[in-house]
């Protein structure tokens, strides 16, 4: 889908018309479909679900510092920005539903670049059986993006970080490493291999793992923002456990094998500190069969220090590396 071309700015369109530009992407059947009431347009949605609990998160996106417009294009830099955001309501072991979006652009912004933007957010939302709820745009600096993310689930049954048992299997669903790989590339000022550049771009996350994971009995789950050795220590400080991470069961595409070559790296160093793929992290019961997707990565120990290993070692004896992105970090 894309936008008849134009040649003006958003001080051209004004704030109602990149409403309007906004509300023509949402589809009302959709809408009606996914049990809202009341749609965007209004001063608020109304959803409801059916008795389920509702699941929200929401997210922040800064030009510079989570995308550029250089690196991708306003319908790829829409969908990385829904993908993200729904990928942390998965995580929770829920259905994504609905999104919330609060954009803030300069006035000089082209309304094609704002236009295309929410084609891609809204294209990426229906992959998940997602619907743009409403939100609110305003004039920055520069380019700042919030999303929030609804999802619904039974009550009860959400996934949490903290329910991981000694002797339970670490399962995964989706890559880790790819979009690291394809940030250093980029960075570099190349374009190629295209599989990694496209897995920085457009992360590609299965909706439905965190589902089939809380289904599957998960004791706890994480999807992968910050980089794998990063989000795995959140389970094992949120379940005061240790986390043995095993390399032999990683998967290593030859793409990643052969950048990291160019680079002089080791391709397991983005499998391990890179983020941004969001692939679904999540321990189960050892007697119980991994769902659909998932591969074993590793096992959770008994050690109360909630150290995370890799291969029997401590990360940083190997590594010497942090174990994933920071915010504020110098």
């Amino acid at each position: 889908m894309s936008l008849e071309p134009s040649s003006n700015t958003l001080a051209d369109l004004g704030e109602s018309g990149l409403v309007a530009k906004i509300l023509a992407h949402i589809s009302e059947s959709t809408v009606s479909a996914m049990g809202v009431e009341v749609a965007a347009g209004d001063d608020a949605a109304v959803l409801h679900p059916g008795g389920s609990c509702v699941v929200l998160s929401v997210d922040m996106y800064a030009e510079g510092k989570h995308f550029r417009t250089d690196w991708s294009t306003a319908v790829e830099i829409g969908r990385r920005c829904a993908a993200g955001s729904m990928a942390d309501v998965c995580a929770m072991g829920s259905t994504p539903i609905g999104l919330l979006l609060a954009v803030g652009m300069p006035s000089t912004t082209a309304s094609d670049w704002a236009g295309e933007f929410i084609v891609g957010f809204t294209q990426e939302a229906e992959v998940a059986g997602a619907v743009l709820l409403g939100g609110d745009v305003s004039d920055c600096d520069t380019i700042v993006i919030s999303v929030t993310a609804l999802g619904t689930i039974a009550s009860g049954t959400a996934v949490t970080r903290n329910g991981a048992r000694a002797g339970d299997i670490v399962g995964i669903c989706g890559s880790s490493g790819m979009a690291a790989a394809g940030l250093r590339i980029l960075q570099s000022g190349l374009r190629s291999p295209r599989v990694l550049v496209d897995a920085f771009r457009v992360p590609r996350i299965d909706y439905s793992a965190g589902a089939r994971a809380a289904k599957g009995g998960a004791t706890a789950m994480i999807d992968i923002s910050d980089g794998l050795l990063a989000d795995v220590e959140h389970i094992a400080r949120g379940s005061h456990v240790g986390v043995d991470l095993s390399t032999e069961k990683f998967d290593l595409p030859q793409e990643l094998i052969s950048a990291a070559a160019a680079f002089g790296l080791d391709p397991l160093s983005w499998i391990l500190t890179g983020g941004d793929d969001h692939a679904i992290v999540a321990t189960f019961p050892p007697k119980k069969r991994l769902p659909t997707g998932f591969t074993e990565i590793g096992r959770i120990t008994g050690d109360k220090a909630a150290e995370v290993l890799v291969d029997g070692v401590p990360y940083r004896e190997r590594w010497n590396v942090a174990p994933g992105f920071r915010h504020f970090s110098q």
